[in-house]
């Protein structure tokens, strides 16, 4: 079976990402763990993800695909780009 997503704005929670993406007809969609330049991640709000968790439920949503930051390098020749990099994936 084919599943369509897209990329979603992360900025107002999970369960704004799954209306957003049903009014798109998808049954997946994919976002950014944090700003995609880097930074500190959003604090997860644990309302939201049970009601996206119920909506999600609801309309069969397929697997979520989360997407990290573009500044990720963790083979850079710079020690601190490196430990940015190591220090935001295990955050997230």
């Amino acid at each position: 079976m084919l599943h369509i997503g897209n990329h979603l704005s992360s900025s107002k929670g999970f369960m704004h990402m799954g209306k957003e993406a049903l009014q798109l007809k998808a049954d997946t969609f994919s976002f950014f763990t944090r700003n995609p330049r880097g930074s500190k991640a959003k604090d997860i709000d644990d309302n939201d993800v049970t009601a996206f968790l119920k909506l999600a439920k609801e309309f069969n949503f397929q697997k979520l695909v989360a997407h990290a930051p573009y500044t990720l390098n963790p083979c850079s020749n710079k020690k601190e780009v490196r430990e940015f990099a190591y220090n935001t994936m295990t955050d997230d």
